[in-house]
């Protein structure tokens, strides 16, 4: 399955993603008080969603109801089932951005 490399030492950092050949660009941001990520969401320089926070488990972007959201749902997860949550010591380390693309359902069949 796919992932999203967010590299948390580069935050707040922007950065570009294609996903079903289309050109998104991600904000990542991290509040250090409450120990949580969230993103906001461009494509083609237009706002589509500021602020998100990433929870384990959820679709990211899942609330939008706008057809220019990304294709594929983008859920942040643990596949050795270790960690349920999102914070600093566990995303890009046990926790990763996966991209449930047409691959990835494949392979849940």
């Amino acid at each position: 399955m796919n992932y999203v490399d967010i590299e948390k030492e580069l935050i707040p950092y922007r950065f570009d993603i294609e996903i079903d050949e289309e050109t998104f660009t991600f904000e990542v941001h991290y509040n250090a008080e409450h120990d949580f990520f969230t993103v906001d969401l461009e494509l083609d320089n237009e706002v589509l969603a500021v602020g998100v926070k990433m929870v384990y488990g959820v679709p990211l972007f899942g609330d939008i109801q706008d057809s220019r959201s990304p294709a594929y749902p983008l859920l942040p997860l643990d596949l050795s089932g270790d960690s349920q949550v999102v914070n600093w010591d566990t995303l890009s380390e046990r926790v990763f951005l996966y991209v449930i693309d047409e691959e990835a359902m494949e392979e849940d069949v």
